[in-house]
């Protein structure tokens, strides 16, 4: 029988910086490329795709795509991208796209950062578990990046 992969993937964190800061962190394509390890071209807009080339170790030759779906300021951000896209031989764009949501809360000390991706079974069925496998060790990475980056950053950046 086979295993069913989850749908979704959910990690939280509470960040020592105001929800303001966190804000800016995540939806500010600079920083936002500072902590996820990417160079985003443009600013993040609803309605809109961005890319940029990643520049984590040993994915050099990859290319992020997102598309934005939501911001509602200190509360949600969200875009849609295709997970763990990493062979450059094959063409992700027919695939459906799983949904990166960061949404914020206040909590003692700081904020509250829940990350949530779903939609990992729509994805074509011999790509569901690598893709959720994958991004899984990869947002725990990336919130102890963003926790780093804020903590290095107390402030906006100018």
């Amino acid at each position: 029988m086979a295993q069913t992969v989850p749908d979704r993937i959910e990690r939280k964190i509470v960040l020592k910086a105001a929800r303001a800061r966190v804000w800016r962190a995540l939806t500010d394509a600079r920083e936002f490329s500072e902590w996820f390890r990417v160079t985003l071209r443009g600013q993040f807009q609803p309605g809109k795709e961005i890319s940029g080339p990643v520049t984590y170790p040993g994915y050099e030759h990859l290319v992020m795509t997102a598309l934005v779906e939501r911001m509602e300021p200190e509360r949600l951000f969200s875009f849609r991208w295709h997970p763990a896209a990493i062979d450059t031989k094959v063409d992700y764009s027919n695939e459906p796209m799983t949904l990166v949501e960061f949404r914020l809360e206040d909590a003692p000390g700081g904020t509250l950062l829940t990350v949530t991706e779903s939609g990992f079974q729509a994805l074509p069925a011999a790509r569901q578990s690598f893709a959720h496998e994958a991004n899984s060790g990869g947002w725990e990475e990336q919130l102890r990046n963003i926790e780093r980056h804020v903590a290095q950053h107390p402030s906006p950046r100018a």
